[in-house]
């Protein structure tokens, strides 16, 4: 992978049953496309690892790049990250 300099996010995608809700244990689609205010086209690289529980923690890391489209996004993906159809969601 490529060596980035945007700080990582990491966190689990619910909350314990101990607090009262149940966490969930969907797969998170890797790439993750938005649009920010300036009408630029983002690219954010999500890493899933699992606990002892089986329950998902994602890791997000915003690329610098800006795009002009969502296809330019997913080219940049493509090339960069080895992405492929289906591994992509919009916010």
């Amino acid at each position: 992978m490529v060596e980035h300099h945007a700080p990582a996010v990491s966190h689990a995608v619910g909350l314990s049953p101990e607090l009262g809700t149940v966490m969930s244990r969907e797969a998170i689609r890797p790439f993750l496309i938005t649009k920010d205010e300036d009408g630029h086209f983002r690219l954010t690289v999500r890493e899933t690892r699992y606990n002892s529980q089986g329950y998902p923690l994602v890791t997000s890391q915003m690329q610098e790049e800006t795009f002009k489209t969502a296809t330019a996004v997913r080219n940049f993906a493509r090339d960069m990250f080895k992405a492929g159809p289906g591994q992509f969601t919009t916010k």
